[in-house]
């Protein structure tokens, strides 16, 4: 159910890591969990941000929730049609980036779950 190629926080964000950059986005646990998402607050591009901080919020028709960093780094990009149209998120989530950042430090990902391993902590 979870694609092998992502890798995962116990906060329910995936991260697809390149040599250099990451993308990351919430999982389809995660927006099943919130249900309708109705708005999304992301960082600026050019700010440097350490593992584990919040990155954003996203909102939903249950609840407001914050975004964490999987891994640490300096975000390069934001998703702007998303933050126009957040309900793509409940779309197609494992697609759907948010933000998209460099990454200085490869060993920030030591500690992501797998596919497997995300799977189990969802059940």
């Amino acid at each position: 159910m979870y694609p092998a190629d992502l890798k995962y926080t116990k906060d329910h964000e995936w991260v697809r890591i390149t040599d250099t950059e990451a993308r990351v986005g919430i999982t389809d646990y995660a927006q099943k969990q919130l249900g309708d998402v109705v708005y999304l607050e992301l960082p600026e591009v050019g700010r440097a941000l350490k593992k584990g901080e919040v990155f954003g919020t996203i909102e939903s028709v249950k609840a407001v929730s914050e975004l964490y960093m999987p891994v640490g780094g300096e975000v390069t990009a934001v998703n702007a049609a998303l933050v126009e149209k957040p309900e793509t998120v409940n779309s197609d989530p494992h697609n759907v980036w948010m933000i998209v950042i460099r990454l200085p430090d490869p060993s920030d990902q030591d500690d992501l779950l797998d596919a497997a391993q995300y799977e189990e902590l969802t059940r």
